[in-house]
C-alpha cells in the first residue's frame, strides 16, 4: 500500500538523520534556516506573474500593490488558507 504524498515528503527535523561530515551539516543548516524563514512551501502572493508585466499593468490586471480591494481579497485568502492548516 502506497503512503500518501504528504506524509512521505514531509519529515520533522527530529526524525531526519544528522549528517556526519561538515559539508552536509552546512547544507542542512542552510536548508533548515531557509525553511524556517518560509522560503519553501506555499507562495505568499497568489497573483499571477503576468499581472506584474508591462502588458498586465497597462491592461489593468490587479496586483495587491495597485488595487486596495484586491489586496484585501489576497489577505483574506491567505488568512483562510492559514486557518485550514
Amino acid at each position: 500500500m502506497a503512503e500518501s504524498k504528504s506524509t512521505s515528503s514531509r519529515q520533522s527535523k527530529a526524525t531526519q538523520e544528522t549528517p556526519d561530515d561538515g559539508v552536509a551539516q552546512a547544507i542542512q543548516k542552510a536548508t533548515d534556516e531557509a525553511e524556517e524563514q518560509g522560503f519553501f512551501g506555499t507562495a505568499v502572493d497568489p497573483t499571477p506573474n503576468e499581472n506584474y508585466t508591462l502588458k498586465g499593468v497597462t491592461s489593468g490586471a490587479p496586483t495587491p500593490e495597485s488595487d486596495p480591494q484586491y489586496a484585501r481579497e489576497v489577505r483574506q485568502k491567505l488568512d483562510d488558507d492559514a486557518r485550514q492548516r
